[in-house]
């Protein structure tokens, strides 16, 4: 039995976002713009058993996104190309999710979400981060 993320959450920090936009080789200023919008989002989750809908709102611009846990759903990654996405259970507590491109090359992206206590914990991962996954 997985635990319920649903609620509303408010983001008291950003964990890995500069070294990912670094990775996708996002300028310095761009960089400085997006991790001042992205640093404080609401987020609001639904969830029904494996079933999620995560809104996250930001000044700069506001993202929505279905999904199934074990099914691959369309996503756009956080520089803006889309991709194919393919969300598990990493823990019982945290979701791991790969986003494959769906044209072009790039770094391979991942993002997780993880229910901390009362915290929801977002991490964002880039593929030079990963040598060992």
């Amino acid at each position: 039995m997985h635990p319920n993320f649903a609620g509303t959450w408010k983001m008291r920090s950003s964990e890995n976002f500069d070294e990912l936009l670094k990775a996708l080789g996002v300028n310095a200023m761009l960089r400085k713009v997006a991790g001042a919008a992205a640093a404080k989002p609401h987020v609001e989750i639904r969830q029904d058993g494996e079933q999620f809908y995560i809104k996250t709102s930001t000044t700069v611009r506001t993202t929505e996104i279905n999904f199934t846990v074990g099914e691959e759903f369309d996503e756009e990654t956080v520089d803006g190309r889309k991709c194919k996405s393919f969300p598990t259970w990493e823990t019982e507590n945290k979701i791991y999710c790969k986003q494959r491109l769906v044209n072009g090359d790039g770094p391979v992206t991942y993002w997780s979400r993880e229910l901390r206590g009362d915290e929801l914990i977002l991490t964002t991962y880039c593929s030079t981060d990963l040598l060992q996954r």
